[in-house]
């Protein structure tokens, strides 16, 4: 199995994304309930800025192809 050695922007950007991530599934858990009751999630600006802030830095805006193949490699089993 090869390894993947991020350099810091790049972990920076995966722990951003983490974030996001996080972000949106805590604000669709927070908006689950009958239909006639949900709204659209809302997520933070500043969130999502830092994930666009970290992907850039580290070389990965507008090339999701390659980011997603880097978490893949990085860590494997998510």
């Amino acid at each position: 199995m090869p390894t993947t050695v991020l350099t810091d922007h790049e972990r920076t950007a995966v722990r951003a994304y983490l974030r996001l991530l996080h972000t949106v599934r805590a604000a669709y858990d927070a908006e689950s309930g009958p239909p006639d009751t949900r709204r659209p999630p809302v997520v933070a600006p500043s969130v999502l800025a830092e994930a666009e802030t970290a992907l850039a830095r580290a070389g990965l805006s507008g090339n999701e192809e390659a980011f997603f193949r880097m978490l893949r490699d990085w860590h494997p089993g998510r």
